[in-house]
C-alpha cells in the first residue's frame, strides 16, 4: 500500500517540534550547535521522489527516521519531492527547513547533493546529510555524504542468481540510466561469473534516461520490462528500480521465477505478498543506518563533515535470507563476502 507524505511547504511553518534530545535538563542551545550536550533537535527528512511508502528505498530512509523517533525520542519532519522537479525546488524545501530551525537536515538521494551543497553554504550552523551523495562527494564543513557500495551487495546476489538458476539465463533491470545504478550492474554481473563462468547475463535494461525518472517509481515500466527479459529466457531478475520494481518482481513471481529484490529486504511487502515465495533474496542497503547514525552523531555532539562509507565490512549492504531460498547456498555467499572484504575480490563499479 502506498502511502506516499506530501506536506505543502506551507504547513511547515506551523510546526513546532522541539524535544530535547539529552537525558539531562537545561537551558535550549541555539539552533545549529553540534557539540553542545544540551540542545533541542528538530530533524528535518525530504525524501526522494517516490516518497515514504515506495517500498524500497525511500522506505529505508523512513525506518531510519522511525527509528530516531523510538529510540532517541527525538521527534521529526518529513516532505516529499515532485516528479521531475528543477534543483531550485529541493534546494527552497530545504532552505525553509533550515529558517524554520530544522537541524539536522537530510535529504534522501543523489539528486539532493548539489542542492545541500548550496544551501548549507548559507546555513553554517546547520548540520546536513545526503543519503547516496552523487559520485561520493560532498562540500562544506557541515555536511555528510552517505555512501554505499552497491556493488559489493550485488555481487552477493548475482552470485546467488547464478547459482540458483536452472536456465542458466539472468537479468539485470535499472531504472533510470545513471551512474548510481551502474553499480549494481557491474557487481551483480561480476558476482554472477564469478559463481558460475558459464553462465548468461542478459544486456541490462534501464526503464528511463534522465531527466526522466519515472524509471523509480512507475511499476508499469517494470512490468514490461520483466516480460521482456522473461521472453529471453531469463528465470532471475534483479531490479535496482525503486518503486517500479514492484512491477519486476510481480512479474517475475506470476511467471514462476525467481525476482532479487534492493535497498530493503522486500520478502515481506504487502505490494508482493502473491508471489512472495518467489523472491530469491534482496540486495539490502542499509539507508535507515545511515539516517539513524547521523542523526544520532548531532545529538551526541560528535558529528564529523565528510564521507561515510557504508559496505560489506560494516554491513551497510547485505543480501536478506528471508524465505530460506538462499539457505543452501549462504556458506558460498558468505565465503564471497569475506573474500571482499579482506580485498582478495575486487568488485567493479563500472
Amino acid at each position: 500500500m502506498r502511502r506516499g507524505l506530501k506536506i505543502s511547504l506551507v504547513t511547515l511553518t506551523g510546526a513546532a517540534l522541539t524535544l530535547s534530545a539529552s537525558a539531562c535538563g537545561g537551558k535550549k542551545a541555539e539552533t545549529g550547535g553540534g557539540g553542545d550536550d544540551k540542545k533541542t533537535l528538530k530533524v528535518g527528512l525530504a525524501f526522494d521522489i517516490g516518497g515514504r511508502g515506495d517500498q524500497s528505498f525511500n522506505d529505508s530512509a523512513a525506518a531510519g527516521l522511525d527509528r530516531v523517533k523510538k529510540d532517541l525520542n527525538i521527534q521529526t519532519e518529513e516532505i516529499s519531492a515532485k516528479p521531475d522537479e528543477p534543483d531550485a525546488d529541493k534546494e527552497s524545501r530545504l532552505r525553509l527547513l533550515a529558517t524554520k530551525g530544522y537541524n539536522p537536515i537530510i535529504g534522501v538521494g543523489f539528486a539532493y547533493t548539489n542542492s545541500i551543497n548550496k544551501v548549507a553554504k548559507a546555513f553554517p550552523n546547520t548540520k546536513f546529510l545526503v543519503v547516496d551523495a552523487d559520485q561520493c562527494k560532498v562540500e562544506g564543513t557541515n555536511v555528510l555524504g552517505a555512501c554505499f557500495s552497491e556493488e559489493q551487495g550485488s555481487f552477493l546476489v548475482g552470485a546467488a542468481a547464478a547459482l540458483k538458476s536452472k536456465t542458466g539465463t539472468i537479468g539485470f533491470i535499472g531504472g533510470v540510466n545513471v551512474p548510481l545504478i551502474h553499480k549494481f550492474q557491474a557487481g551483480y554481473e561480476a558476482g554472477a561469473k564469478a559463481a558460475k563462468p558459464g553462465i548468461k547475463v542478459l544486456p541490462a535494461k534501464y526503464l528511463t534516461e534522465p531527466p526522466n525518472f519515472d524509471g523509480f517509481k512507475n511499476p508499469a515500466l517494470g512490468t514490461e520490462a520483466a516480460k521482456g527479459q522473461l521472453d529471453k529466457n531469463a528465470d532471475v531478475i534483479y531490479h535496482a528500480a525503486g518503486g517500479a520494481g514492484i512491477g519486476v518482481i510481480n512479474t517475475v513471481g506470476a511467471a514462476k521465477k525467481l525476482a532479487i529484490g534492493v535497498d530493503s529486504d522486500q520478502y515481506n511487502l504487502p505490494a508482493v505478498a502473491p508471489v512472495k515465495e518467489q523472491i530469491l533474496t534482496s540486495m539490502v542497503k542499509r539507508v535507515d543506518l545511515s539516517v539513524f547514525d547521523f542523526v544520532e552523531s548531532v545529538s551526541k555532539g560528535t558529528f564529523q563533515a565528510g564521507t561515510k562509507k557504508y559496505d560489506l565490512s560494516n554491513d551497510g549492504v547485505g543480501y536478506a535470507t528471508s524465505g530460506g531460498k538462499v539457505d543452501d547456498i549462504k556458506a558460498k555467499l558468505d565465503q564471497f563476502k569475506a573474500d571482499i572484504v579482506s580485498g582478495k575480490i575486487k568488485v567493479p563499479t563500472k
